[in-house]
């Protein structure tokens, strides 16, 4: 999905813009669904892509959206090495929107702990 920067203005707000375009990351404990918790699909809030569903979420205590697996084929991976640390970045696939990152921490058996924005997110309520 390519769009121009000047069109993503216009249809993100300013923190969404912050979040996925520019690789920022909202401050712990202040996203709507870090203690959210209905059953549904989360969704790129970019371009709406099926991220990640909510029986795959679990409360980390880190202060975000943690999540144990995303959905096939929705999200690429890339090195992150900014602000001194190596990390592994999480990125929508359709749209290239930033999401978080992905550790191997995570207590699940998949082991994995991805550590999305909600900023990032839009939620789907499953009928």
């Amino acid at each position: 999905m390519s769009k121009a920067e000047k069109d993503w203005k216009k249809e993100l707000t300013p923190e969404q813009y912050y979040v996925l375009r520019e690789k920022g990351t909202e401050r712990p404990f202040t996203g709507k669904y870090v203690l959210f918790d209905e059953k549904g699909i989360y969704r790129c809030a970019g371009c709406g892509q099926p991220l990640f569903l909510s029986e795959n979420k679990f409360n980390a205590g880190c202060g975000w959206p943690s999540f144990d697996k995303a959905l096939p084929d929705s999200v690429i991976f890339h090195e992150d090495t900014s602000h001194g640390m190596n990390r592994v970045e999480v990125t929508c696939a359709n749209c290239g929107g930033h999401l978080g990152h992905v550790f191997p921490d995570g207590p699940t058996s998949t082991g994995d702990r991805y550590c999305i924005n909600s900023t990032a997110l839009q939620f789907e309520k499953k009928n």
